[in-house]
């Protein structure tokens, strides 16, 4: 029975904004295939999982009849250390994605005089962008990123009006993998109104590795409106605990701790959080041997001829276009998933070694390879 039908019988219907929404699409598992290891490629996350300490912890963990702390304060206090912050300035949520709904419930949505507020945001970007956004009763402005998968922030800047109260900027780009580079962001910031939240999304931060790629908390030390999003989910591998942050200063962190969902972080996530930071030498180890991956698989597309955007994420991008469903279900008869964007692209995620070489022996037998014209 479809949503609409079961309306229909019991006569209770959403807003009409739920109606038009995109339909989030986690990345699914891979096809079994006999004699084949499946590998799941398709949803960034991190294959060697959390550092030893982490786990350790998490063994035979049964407080779960507790409330947790609703401000997270041992993470907090944590990640103002590890930052050289004041904590007061970290909000948690669940995931980023959960710090990102509550900067969006504060700053944009419906007025009072039925009125949208306005969130710009380069596309395509993070898929969960319009849904957050739609939700929050905001309209999005989506600027289309250019060919090589940047940011077009000119034209981001030129699409601002006086509705405007929020911008997101997803650096590295999800799923196109390029970073936004200091000295064009800085411009851009310095360019837009000072009311504006700028939003710097920075979800895999720590696998850059370009030297002049922006730092948020630096952005958001010189400019009051910077908001920083971050999470434990991709670099510390622990996407199913659910644990995000923002940073901002005190004048707008007031209004995110107002619209924060009580309790968001369990006290188990929290503790695997501080955890990880406290042996944030191994999760450094960790996302390396990944970078190195990332590195073998882009240099193999390139030895191939494929033209990819700049990977700088835990993922590359193939802009096969209207070949994007042929290309996923390949994958899928090698027992890989791939994230396919309708004739758009795939994703594809940096996993085990195993998983990198047989991605790259399929893009190697594929003849319509994405090629600069």
């Amino acid at each position: 029975m479809t949503l609409n039908s079961e309306a229909q019988q019991t006569g209770v219907h959403p807003r009409p904004v739920v109606g038009r929404l995109p339909k989030y699409a986690a990345g699914k598992p891979p096809v079994e295939i006999p004699g084949l290891e499946s590998f799941k490629l398709s949803s960034n996350e991190n294959p060697l999982g959390p550092v030893p300490a982490v786990l350790e912890l998490l063994h035979g963990k049964l407080e779960v009849h507790r409330y947790p702390d609703t401000t997270c304060t041992l993470l907090r206090t944590a990640l103002g250390t590890f930052l050289d912050i004041p904590a007061d300035d970290v909000v948690t949520g669940a995931g980023s994605l959960g710090a990102l709904n509550q900067i969006l419930a504060a700053f944009a949505g419906a007025n009072d005089d039925g009125t949208a507020d306005e969130v710009v945001y380069a596309w395509r970007s993070f898929e969960a962008y319009p849904i957050c956004v739609g939700l929050a009763g905001a309209r999005s402005v989506q600027v289309p990123v250019r060919v090589d998968g940047t940011h077009d922030l000119p034209a981001m800047a030129a699409a601002i009006t006086e509705n405007t109260k929020v911008v997101l900027l997803c650096t590295p780009n999800n799923p196109t993998g390029p970073v936004l580079r200091t000295a064009e962001t800085e411009e851009f910031i310095r360019s837009v109104r000072s009311d504006v939240v700028i939003v710097i999304d920075e979800a895999y931060q720590e696998f850059v590795r370009a030297d002049d790629a922006v730092d948020g908390i630096s952005m958001y030390r010189k400019y009051p409106n910077v908001v920083v999003l971050r999470t434990f989910s991709k670099a510390h591998g622990l996407a199913g605990l659910r644990v995000g942050y923002s940073v901002s200063q005190p004048e707008v962190t007031a209004y995110l701790r107002a619209a924060a969902t009580p309790f968001a972080v369990s006290n188990i996530a929290e503790q695997a959080a501080v955890a990880s930071l406290e042996n944030y030498s191994q999760v450094v180890e960790r996302v390396q041997s990944l970078v190195d991956e990332r590195d073998r698989v882009t240099a193999g597309l390139k030895a191939l001829g494929w033209d990819i955007p700049e990977a700088q994420g835990n993922f590359v991008w193939l802009a096969l276009g209207a070949d994007t469903p042929e290309f996923a279900a390949l994958a899928d008869s090698h027992a890989l998933s791939v994230r396919a964007f309708g004739n758009e692209g795939v994703r594809v995620s940096i996993g085990e070694v195993e998983a990198n070489t047989r991605f790259l022996q399929i893009c190697a037998a594929y003849t319509k390879a994405p090629r600069r014209s």
